[in-house]
């Protein structure tokens, strides 16, 4: 059976919540495998409002398997506020429906002390962090230093584990001004909450190549965009994982040949949220009827978001770091009533034309977009269901944008509502 990865192809809140959820009717299993909750993911079923940081989206449909593998880096403190948020909306969770890698790295409440702490004292560039803890957390994972999900088990493994973070982190926290890390309490707590968590751990990696062999369907659910990935993202305006599909494989335990097929969610438009170049974006009237229309604030911080132009060079590049197999292509809806609308082909720097984002930060802030124009289109595209129910302009539109990052539509997608979705190619086809 085929197995699907759904990752961001922009700065991320594309849309991925609605179309995990409506591939996910099909799929046995649900996996996260990377990001922490700095991601959000807002659900609408039937009306009914769901808004997930760290759950798989899976969660909310029923029979199916929902797995955080351990490319995630979890705080144990928020997946249970949220198991109970999301119990109190009416969905069952249980240790048969939810399942956490063992090996998952936890984000302690030191992570986001400094990492609020940096961003408040960084006079060079702000990078526009959520200040959840993600980045310092990462660090911790490469330096060693991580406190895992399995550490939870055996207290004495626990301490030692504890006490190796601590040597590093108080060394930072005096350079910041913090107070050193209060070892008893931290203790106290993690030993408060494990018996919560480890009810849900498991050897991800083992019970996936299991499912795998039995032909159960795998999706694995991205979270951000690739635009913030780590090694090809707007660095460094980036967030602290591998976002692109190449990491679906090393975050859950399986080989990259547990990959069938890609699909990279897109957005009509484009938007950020944070700080980081943006060459597409609009600082006018038709900038703020985009974040209106699309109601353009971060599920997380609720930030408004910065939109702009579809620009074809960035998902391009995208679609290929992340070997896109099809686009989901969302919110065309909030373009109906344009006039005129742009689509950016290159960029300007130095006088030269390039077909692609230049990787030094600096250049980036300098490239200016070239724009190709398309009429728009009066007519409602809100709720279509097939291509008969879509205005002749919307279709040229989005037949131009295969066109320009070269990979085509796989489903379109034309309101929140997760039947509002027109299927081109099935991704879980064999």
């Amino acid at each position: 059976m085929a197995n699907v990865v759904v990752v961001g192809a922009q700065w991320g809140d594309e849309g991925k919540g609605k179309i995990v959820d409506w591939l996910s009717e099909r799929a046995d299993v649900i996996c996260r495998f990377q990001g922490g909750h700095n991601a959000g993911h807002t659900l609408v079923i039937d009306g009914e409002v769901y808004k997930l940081n760290a759950l798989p989206s899976g969660v909310v449909r029923g029979g199916k398997l929902s797995v955080i593998g351990n490319g995630v880096v979890l705080d144990p403190w928020h997946l249970v506020k949220e198991i109970e948020s999301i119990r109190a909306q009416g969905v069952d969770i249980t240790p048969e429906t939810l399942m956490v890698a063992e090996n998952t790295p936890l984000i302690l409440p030191i992570h986001g002390e400094l990492d609020r702490a940096r961003e408040a004292q960084n006079s060079v560039a702000k990078i526009g962090t959520t200040g959840r803890g993600i980045g310092p957390a990462y660090e911790d994972k490469v330096g060693r230093r991580s406190v895992r999900v399995a550490d939870l088990a055996d207290d004495e493994t626990l301490e030692k584990r504890v006490d190796r973070a601590l040597v590093h982190h108080d060394a930072l926290r005096r350079g910041l001004g913090l107070e050193p890390v209060d070892r008893a309490r931290l203790l106290a707590d993690l030993r408060e909450i494990a018996p919560q968590i480890l009810e849900y751990a498991a050897p991800v990696w083992k019970v996936l190549n299991e499912k795998r062999k039995a032909g159960k369907r795998i999706l694995f659910e991205g979270a951000q965009g690739a635009l913030l990935d780590i090694d090809f993202g707007t660095y460094p305006f980036v967030t602290s994982s591998n976002v692109i599909a190449g990491q679906a494989a090393t975050g859950v335990g399986l080989g990259p040949t547990a990959i069938d097929f890609v699909l990279g969610i897109v957005k009509a438009y484009t938007t950020r949220v944070g700080e980081g170049p943006f060459p597409t974006e609009l600082d006018d009237a038709d900038g703020q009827r985009l974040g209106e229309r699309g109601h353009e604030f971060g599920t997380v911080t609720g930030r408004k978001r910065r939109c702009g132009w579809f620009d074809a060079v960035l998902v391009r590049q995208t679609c290929a770091t992340s070997g896109v197999s099809g686009i989901s292509l969302t919110k065309l809806d909030v373009l109906d009533g344009f006039e005129e609308l742009k689509i950016c082909t290159g960029y300007e720097l130095d006088g030269e034309t390039l077909d692609y984002l230049p990787t030094a930060s600096e250049a980036q802030a300098r490239c200016t977009p070239v724009y190709e124009t398309m009429p728009g289109w009066s007519e409602s595209t809100a709720g279509a269901r097939s291509w008969a129910d879509l205005p002749g302009e919307a279709v040229k539109y989005v037949r131009r944008i295969e066109e320009l990052i070269q990979c085509p539509v796989a489903l379109l997608s034309t309101s929140p509502e997760r039947e509002d979705t027109i299927l081109v190619t099935d991704p879980f086809a064999d």
